[in-house]
């Protein structure tokens, strides 16, 4: 789950992280009333998920309220689009509004599960400011890495050598370390997969401060954590996406016409690569779980179809706890009640595969039945043609 830059940096205050002063707006009255607050030289910026907000013009620094106010009535309500956001963009609902620093430079600290170690590393980069990955791309030795040992955290030792590594003046080494060690602790105790800063700023009199904060959460663990539930923002979300999930569905939606529906997530990622491999394109990644109902598979599919670039559906089953012959009568009970026009390409193989198929065959329904993902690829391509 994402949260906000201003909820990042909530939680990361909490901790002990330094954060420059500001509060979110929700118009552009309380945008001008918190840079009054502030002294009036402030940085408006879009509170959206996603990065590259300042290029596409979702960050302005005001030097009065006034400037402010005309920033504050550019930015609210825009459609902001980024290299992260995709062409559609998104609408700019709140604002963040904070006091203007004098910066020194820019740094970077983040920390995330490293999976070939099994264990999560902290980041720490000169480079502050700029896309990590371009970093990593261009100038991998600018990017220091630790490994933070389960249960341990990251060590005195380790911060010092990171904070030394990336060029922070021995007078601000020991506030940086104390931001490092508590950036992990917030890692830890929120059940965070990602935490970043950048830019983690120097200022001008030896101070160190989150400028920008991005923290994704682990949805796996939310149940232990009912206070971070209420930042999300549906608003942020696909549809749906958040549709899909109030029925356990996992569902993300893509840029093709292909429409998938699996149970697994390996067998999602194996499907869509082959109508790929087939000269197609995904609509989707849908996986109905192992357990689906034949109540979820009507609901995955009335999901499926309210996207409007679907022109066929694939089906692809391994029946296990999911019976073959509950997956059937789950189709027929969507194409019946939903009208179904478009083409509908099964591949099912496993636990009561000859009852499941007798029921499409009965069903009335001109359904596809392939034999194999090689021949459900292909027939779905080139029906979706």
């Amino acid at each position: 789950m994402k949260i906000h830059e201003y909820q990042a940096k909530a939680i990361l205050a909490k901790y002990g992280v330094p954060v420059p002063r500001g509060e979110v707006a929700y118009s552009v009255e309380e945008a001008v009333s918190v840079a009054k607050q502030l002294g009036g030289s402030v940085v408006v910026k879009a509170q959206i998920h996603a990065g590259g907000r300042g290029k596409g013009g979702g960050v302005k620094v005001a030097k009065s309220p006034e400037e402010a106010e005309k920033f504050a009535k550019q930015i609210m309500g825009m459609t902001l689009v980024t290299h992260q956001t995709g062409p559609e963009g998104r609408v700019v609902l709140r604002l963040l509004v904070e006091e203007t620093l004098p910066i020194e430079r820019e740094l970077y600290l983040g920390i995330t599960l490293d999976r070939a170690r099994g264990k999560n590393v902290f980041m720490a980069s000169s480079e502050g400011g700029m896309d990590i990955e371009e970093v990593a791309a261009k100038t991998p030795e600018r990017l220091l890495k630790e490994t933070l040992e389960p249960g341990a955290g990251l060590m005195a030792w380790q911060a010092r050598k990171l904070a030394f590594g990336i060029g922070v003046p021995a007078a601000s080494v020991n506030g940086a370390v104390a931001a490092m060690m508590a950036l992990v602790k917030a890692y830890d105790d929120i059940d965070a997969s990602l935490a970043e800063i950048n830019p983690f700023i120097l200022t001008t009199d030896g101070k160190v401060l989150a400028l920008d904060a991005k923290i994704n959460l682990d949805d796996n663990a939310l149940y232990r954590h009912k206070d971070l539930i209420e930042l999300r923002d549906l608003n942020e979300e696909d549809p749906l996406e958040v549709e899909a999930s109030h029925f356990g569905l996992n569902y993300i939606k893509l840029d093709g016409n292909v429409a998938c529906m699996v149970n697994g997530a390996g067998l999602a990622m194996a499907t869509m690569d082959i109508i790929k491999y087939a000269g197609g394109m995904p609509a989707n990644f849908l996986d109905v779980g192992g357990g689906a109902t034949a109540e979820q598979v009507k609901n995955a599919f009335r999901i499926l179809l309210s996207d409007t670039g679907v022109k066929a559906v694939l089906i692809n089953i391994f029946g296990g706890i999911l019976r073959c012959d509950t997956l059937a009568s789950g189709v027929v009970a969507a194409a019946r009640d939903l009208n179904i026009k478009i083409p509908i390409v099964i591949r099912m193989e496993g636990t009561n595969v000859e009852l499941g198929r007798q029921i499409l065959q009965e069903s009335g329904f001109n359904f596809t039945v392939a034999e194999g993902m090689k021949d459900a690829a292909e027939k779905v391509v080139s029906l979706a043609r």
